[in-house]
């Protein structure tokens, strides 16, 4: 999911976790908290555990940067 310029502001403030990426934890506002989710060139691509995104970005009350590795691009 491509994430619009509201999010791509404050991520671009914060230092990346790796080159053009940023792992981060995502708040929704039904309150639902997902963990370890990668945002990679602007786009939400994975989040760990999960084989889709189950939401969409008008859900999203919340990004915060973590940093909390995984070795995701090995993950299926």
């Amino acid at each position: 999911m491509k994430l619009g310029e509201r999010w791509l502001q404050s991520l671009r403030a914060m230092p990346e976790t790796g080159m053009g990426y940023h792992v981060v934890d995502i708040e929704l506002k039904d309150g639902r908290e997902f963990k370890q989710a990668v945002i990679d060139s602007g786009h939400l691509t994975r989040i760990r555990g999960l084989k889709q995104v189950p939401f969409s970005e008008t859900d999203i009350a919340d990004i915060r940067v973590t940093h909390d590795k995984w070795n995701w691009k090995e993950e299926g």
